[in-house]
């Protein structure tokens, strides 16, 4: 908005002032705004089910592995929607938002519980994360899905902007093992025998590439912002 149209609509009578006179300055297509819910939410259930190693076809896994990986195809689609500095502040605004859920979710469970309610001690056992698990798990997160973004970029500025399914291929086929390498060493590595810790390691790595693979179609769900004509 130009300073003059700007200064007329300060001095119009409210009740003059047409509808399209509130319209925001700039828009974000309501898929955006989808995906990067399905992002954030994809994060923090993936940090939660993580405090769980479970038996999986007789192999340990940690249960957040099953919904993780979609996460890196969240992170290309607002990177292909809304550019690369977006998705970098999703990145690191995630990370800031499973850092709070952690702390408040262990708060929570020191707050004692009122004796009519029996169920505090097993909250306390299931929610109240192991700190090291967290930290481990939000610094993998940040570093993996931030090499995503820079392979992700280089792939479609100087390589190409067709073959949408391979660029989403590559960039996850680098960040998934950056991912993993620190989250099973950062978060088992003091707790669990080392051939658990690279049981967890490889299970979890044929888990994220099978998801990786179930999920490349994702990327066609939004017109790619490089190839639409400019607004007049």
């Amino acid at each position: 908005m130009q300073f003059s149209e700007a200064h007329q609509l300060k001095n119009k009578p409210a009740g003059q002032r047409a509808e399209h006179d509130f319209a925001p300055l700039a828009s974000i297509p309501a898929i955006a705004v989808l995906i990067i819910s399905a992002y954030i939410a994809a994060q923090m259930l993936s940090d939660i089910a993580s405090l769980k190693i479970g038996l999986v076809l007789g192999l340990a896994v940690d249960m957040g592995t099953f919904i993780y990986p979609l996460t890196f195809t969240l992170r290309d689609l607002v990177h292909k929607i809304l550019g690369k500095r977006n998705a970098q502040v999703l990145i690191i605004a995630a990370g800031v938002i499973n850092l709070f859920m952690a702390g408040y979710l262990m708060w929570a469970s020191s707050v004692p519980s009122d004796p009519s309610w029996g169920l505090g001690a097993q909250f306390s056992a299931i929610l109240a994360p192991v700190w090291r698990i967290v930290i481990a798990s939000i610094l993998a997160e940040v570093a993996s899905e931030l090499i995503d973004t820079e392979i992700y970029h280089w792939f479609v500025t100087r390589i190409t902007s067709r073959f949408q399914w391979l660029r989403v291929l590559l960039s996850n086929a680098i960040s998934v093992p950056v991912d993993n390498l620190i989250f099973s060493i950062g978060a088992f590595s003091w707790a669990l025998p080392w051939p658990v810790v690279w049981q967890i390691f490889l299970f979890n790595l044929l888990v994220k590439f099978g998801i990786t693979l179930l999920s490349l179609p994702m990327i066609y769900l939004a017109p790619d912002r490089r190839l639409q004509p400019p607004r007049p």
